[in-house]
This record gives C-alpha cells, sequence and structure tokens, in this order.
C-alpha cells in the first residue's frame, strides 16, 4: 500500500449515499460511536478526534469517541465485533489488529471473519525513545548496554506493532535481551518512559512527537525509509547500524462484517473525500501521518497482506501473550 500519497478510488462511490438512504432510511440518522481500541494520546485516538470532527461535519451527525483500551485493542475488537452492525458503532484500531489475529489464541472473534476494514485511513512509522537521563544516546549504545545489563521499554501493550518491531529489532538483529513492559496505550507508557519508570519506549511516531520537540523523551531511531520532517534529529533505524529496516503503524475505521456494503461503501466515500483535503493532510503531517485510502476491497487485501506479515514475524521472534 502506497503511504505516500491517497490511493485513487477505483470504484466510483457518487451515489453511495444514495443507496444507502434507499436500504437503510435516512443514514446516519443518529449519533455515530467511535470505538478507540487504546488509551487517549495514542495514534488511533489521535485518527479518531481528527477523523471525527471531520467526518461530524460531513454527516452532519454527532461522532462521538470512546476509549475502550486493553488488551493490546482486543477489548475493544470483542466489544465491536458483538455490536449491531447498522453503520453506527465503528472501531478505530491500528495494526495490531493484524498482529493479534496470530498473536491471540482466544480473543474472543475472528479478526478476518467478524470484521470489514472500511478504510485505511493514515499510516506512520513506529519510534523508539528513551529517558532522558538514561546515559545510552544512540541506538547502537542501546544495544551495548543490553549485553551488559538489564533494560526495559514500555509499548501501547502486548501486539501492537511497535512491540513487535522493538522485539524483531532487539531479539532478532540485535540479539540482545530487552524486557517488554506493556501498558494500555502509547500515552502511558511514555509517561513511564518520561519518569524513568521504564528506560526505553516504542511507540507509533504520532504519540512521540511533542515529547520529543519538548526534551521529555529522547528520540532514538524512527522506522522509515528516510529521516521524517517533523522530527529531522532523529536517525532511521537503517541509519543506526540496521540496514534495510522499515516499519509503519496504520489506524484504519472497522465495522462489524455483516454491516450493509452500502453503509461501508457510503463511509469509505466520506473518509476519502477528507483524505483528499489540504487541510486535513496538513493536520496529519503536522502530528507524523500521512493519507492513506482506497475503496474497501483495498483496505481487505491490504489487511490480509499485512495478517501474514505480522505472523511471521511473530513466529521469528517466539512472541507470545502474557
Amino acid at each position: 500500500m502506497n503511504r505516500r500519497r491517497v490511493l485513487s478510488w477505483a470504484i466510483a462511490l457518487c451515489c453511495s449515499g444514495a443507496a444507502v438512504a434507499q436500504t437503510q432510511g435516512a443514514y446516519p440518522n443518529k449519533p455515530v460511536k467511535f470505538v478507540v481500541a487504546f488509551a487517549p494520546g495514542g495514534p488511533a485516538d489521535i485518527i479518531a478526534r481528527l477523523l471525527g470532527q471531520r467526518l461530524s461535519d460531513s454527516l452532519s451527525q454527532p461522532v462521538v469517541v470512546e476509549n475502550r483500551a486493553g488488551a493490546g485493542g482486543n477489548v475493544a475488537s470483542g466489544l465491536v465485533a458483538k455490536a449491531p452492525a447498522d453503520g453506527y458503532t465503528l472501531m478505530l484500531n491500528t495494526s495490531s489488529f493484524a498482529v493479534n489475529a496470530s498473536l491471540s489464541k482466544n480473543p474472543g472473534f475472528d479478526a478476518e471473519k467478524d470484521f470489514v476494514l472500511a478504510s485505511v485511513v493514515a499510516s506512520s512509522p513506529n519510534l523508539l525513545v528513551a529517558f532522558p537521563g538514561l546515559k545510552a544516546k544512540t541506538l547502537q549504545e542501546i544495544m551495548s548496554e543490553a549485553k551488559s545489563g538489564k533494560l526495559n521499554y514500555g509499548t501501547a501493550g502486548a501486539g501492537t506493532t511497535p512491540h513487535l518491531t522493538a522485539e524483531y529489532l532487539f531479539k532478532v538483529l540485535g540479539k540482545v535481551d530487552v524486557t517488554h513492559i506493556p501498558f494500555q496505550g502509547a500515552g502511558p507508557a511514555l509517561a513511564a518512559t518520561m519518569g524513568g519508570q521504564v528506560e526505553l519506549a516504542s511507540v507509533a511516531l504520532p504519540a512521540a512527537v511533542e515529547m520529543v520537540k519538548g526534551g521529555k523523551v529522547r528520540g532514538l531511531a524512527v522506522t522509515s525509509a528516510k529521516r521524517v520532517a517533523a522530527m529531522p534529529e532523529v536517525p532511521t533505524v537503517a541509519e543506526s547500524g540496521f540496514p534495510g529496516f522499515e516499519d509503519y503503524t496504520w489506524v484504519g475505521v472497522f465495522a462489524p462484517s455483516k454491516t450493509p456494503p452500502e453503509i461501508v461503501n457510503f463511509l469509505n466515500a466520506e473518509i476519502g473525500k477528507i483524505l483528499r483535503t489540504p487541510d486535513f493532510q496538513s493536520k496529519l503531517a503536522g502530528v507524523g501521518f500521512e493519507p492513506v485510502g482506497g475503496t474497501p476491497k483495498e483496505a481487505g487485501d491490504y489487511l490480509k497482506s499485512e495478517i501474514t506479515k505480522w505472523s511471521k514475524i511473530i513466529k521469528e521472534t517466539g512472541t507470545k501473550v502474557e
């Protein structure tokens, strides 16, 4: 999936609103709920609030954001899987959804059968940060310190892509033992790093941009192919001694699988219109995101490829849910 631009819509959806009105009544005719799979301050929450405000204007209905954190996003997924499939309860989740398809043995839902991915909204690289008082200043120095002493790192939870990114980097590439400490969101993980309760954190970049700029945590390395404009002083993982390393976290809007296609297509089209506006793209860039977009079919195909990718990484790292 091209992360540098919004994908062109392959299916004409200009009549989707009329189709929804004909088959479902005047959708939407009441508030729409965004169930966010993580705590406030993380990538899913940031996108939910940015998108929710614009979608509320577009739909002429309030979009209510509700954070239901826990189990690496599985708590929200379990709730939304059982919600009425009427387009009024949607989930904002990250690429951890694709990870959990292999990582969680009994999550209480089927990732591929119980949901439809209406749109991949945006993506962002992951970021490794450190407690400002930590002696090691670079990723290579972190690797050296980890060989002689015990270090730990926080994440938004087991099964998030920043978690798997760090496990692969430390265990497979660096061959060092760094202990994972899961939190219920990127915000709590960063707060613990800022306070020195954990030495490191691996998070999606948008959650940490302002904290790095403010010196509250130290940016060690970003997982994009090139340095990001929001933090040009932070090197890439590839620059830090691991050539070719590249990884991203994405955020998508999910609906229960039995949601009528007319509603899914309608939501996809409305989100697409928002993603194509320069002002919204600017707001995304300001917090380290890039718009993605695409049709529901493209989103579904991408989700399948992500499930395959992360399944392989889980096997390589030996990652298990505690």
